[in-house]
């Protein structure tokens, strides 16, 4: 059974997606084509709408965050992938009251879904990264946790 959480982080991903095919389609209409889906309103709108907003406006702060991690050139980042690590990269960098394993998870998850067969480990592993940086007191803390 998915949470309404969950549900909303698809639908953000498939939002996403579907902007960087068609970087000139509107948010709104992107939203609207969403919201035709019979389980959006299984959805946690708010986290949909603050996911999918929030990347499409901050996308180009939000590449190099994740860029400088790949071990492949941009290019060869799948769209789905790309994605996942976007909205992955905007909770990390923006919502601190979401714990970063939980996003990390959450993204892995919904790769393993719409991603390709080893995406979730790409994936996991350029957010390992990013969370390390951007909220290193939280992952030093879980660390020492899981050590002891």
């Amino acid at each position: 059974m998915k949470t309404s959480r969950r549900r909303a982080r698809e639908f953000a991903v498939q939002g996403i997606y579907e902007w960087e095919l068609n970087p000139d389609r509107p948010a709104s209409l992107i939203e609207k084509h969403l919201r035709e889906n019979d389980y959006f309103a299984k959805a946690d709108e708010a986290l949909f709408r603050t996911l999918l907003f929030g990347v499409l406006k901050d996308a180009a702060e939000l590449s190099p965050k994740i860029d400088r991690y790949y071990e492949r050139p941009a290019d060869e980042v799948s769209p789905v992938e790309r994605a996942v690590l976007l909205m992955a990269a905007l909770e990390l960098t923006q919502h601190p009251e979401t714990p970063y394993p939980v996003i990390i998870n959450e993204a892995i998850e919904i790769t393993k879904t719409f991603g390709g067969t080893d995406g979730h480990k790409f994936v996991n592993g350029v957010l390992d990264k990013l969370a390390a940086d951007v909220r290193p007191d939280e992952v030093a803390s879980q660390r020492s946790r899981r050590a002891h």
